[in-house]
């Protein structure tokens, strides 16, 4: 199936690296396409384009000369674009033009939610700082405000009161490529949760679901990931019931797909965006295998070649990531000790003299990926470092 077959990966920074690998060892042909900083998977891959993911057209003819089999992305939302452009033009498996925008401008995706009959907190487009404002006062503070177009909590800010607003909105509208946001109705959730899957020919299939942990407010970092998120039957039956709403909504039909929810005390169920492409900070890449025993990376290839073999999950173990921040120290400690705890499967740090305040994700410095077995009367091995 993947021998000698060509795969075209839009992106090529370590977000991308896992696919890159994956495809190697599977014997697939890889092309990337990236700008040269900060492209780790240039050494890697067998042929590496230096140009920008949003040149689609150049990307397309160097496509053309390449003779490719299948394009994908993991991790990356400003690829996706990309991806189901050349897919679409080229003729091979993967979702459309259309589900691509969907699926990335946060504001078309809230209104193909909410026409689906997905619940999804209220929201309000603006393009200026005046515009934000009279969209904060309609849904009433606090809110959060963010960009319509980026991902990795980058421009995300929960705003209080109005003495908070412009700068939040400012610093949406600066993230952001097409300098437009959000103002989004603030949810008084309990847990954040994401869900992992997988379609293909319009079949969706849930892989597990991710419980979530972060910095807090104002900006909401993850700071660790954790799967499975135990959650009761009946409300894991309705979180698979809104993300199935959300999945058609954006008519993603092709691939890996990761969706973020909010949970209520009272078990309401409030759809926050969905993303049409693994999860980053290594849930789609690792977690997922780890705990379930679903090679993600290799369904993701079969679906972009046109060839899904079907999912099994043999496997019914647990899994997470912790990431070295300012909240979660320790993981340091845990990293440099990491012959005395043998649930740790990897992890690396930067050792930096001072840990940075969290306003983003690449604000991180380092992690620590761990599995352990339920079956075997194992539990969690850091639970603290979660109520950081």
């Amino acid at each position: 199936m993947f021998s000698g077959k060509t795969l075209a990966v839009i992106g090529a920074s370590y977000l991308q690296l896992p696919l890159v690998l994956k495809a190697r060892e599977l014997g697939m042909r890889v092309v990337c396409f990236a700008w040269e900083d900060g492209a780790v998977c240039r050494e890697h891959a067998d042929r590496f384009y230096p140009v920008s993911i949003l040149e689609k057209e150049k990307i397309l003819a160097f496509c053309r000369d390449e003779k490719v089999d299948a394009v994908t992305t993991i991790a990356s939302d400003a690829a996706v674009p990309t991806v189901n452009f050349l897919a679409d033009t080229l003729h091979l498996p993967g979702n459309s033009v259309l589900s691509g925008r969907l699926s990335t401008d946060k504001y078309a995706m809230r209104r193909a939610l909410t026409g689906s009959g997905a619940n999804c907190p209220g929201f309000r487009l603006f393009h200026t700082a005046d515009e934000a404002a009279e969209a904060a006062n309609k849904l009433h503070y606090p809110v959060i405000v963010k960009p319509c177009d980026r991902s990795g909590s980058m421009g995300v800010t929960k705003v209080e009161d109005p003495s908070q607003l412009a700068g939040a909105a400012d610093l949406a509208l600066q993230a952001s490529f097409q300098h437009a946001g959000i103002v989004e109705q603030w949810v008084n959730f309990r847990q954040e949760i994401s869900v992992e899957g997988i379609s293909f020919q319009g079949n969706y299939f849930p892989l597990a679901v991710t419980a979530k942990a972060t910095g807090g407010p104002p900006h909401y970092v993850e700071i660790g990931h954790h799967q499975p998120a135990n959650l009761p039957p009946e409300l894991e039956k309705e979180v698979l019931r809104q993300v199935r709403l959300g999945i058609d909504a954006l008519q993603i039909t092709c691939g890996a797909s990761h969706a973020e929810l909010m949970l209520t005390a009272d078990h309401k169920v409030f759809i926050t965006e969905i993303g049409a492409r693994m999860g980053g900070d290594f849930i789609g890449s690792d977690l997922v295998e780890l705990s379930t025993g679903y090679d993600f990376l290799r369904g993701v290839l079969e679906c972009a070649l046109g060839n899904f073999s079907g999912i099994c999950q043999p496997l019914k173990k647990a899994a997470g990531v912790l990431f070295y921040t300012c909240h979660t120290p320790e993981v340091k400690t845990l990293l440099q000790q990491r012959e005395l705890h043998h649930s740790i499967v990897r992890g690396e740090f930067d050792d930096v003299p001072n840990l940075p305040v969290l306003t983003r994700s690449a604000d991180r410095s380092g992690y620590l990926i761990y599995r352990y077995d339920p079956a075997k009367g194992e539990t969690m091995p850091f639970p603290a470092l979660y109520n950081n």
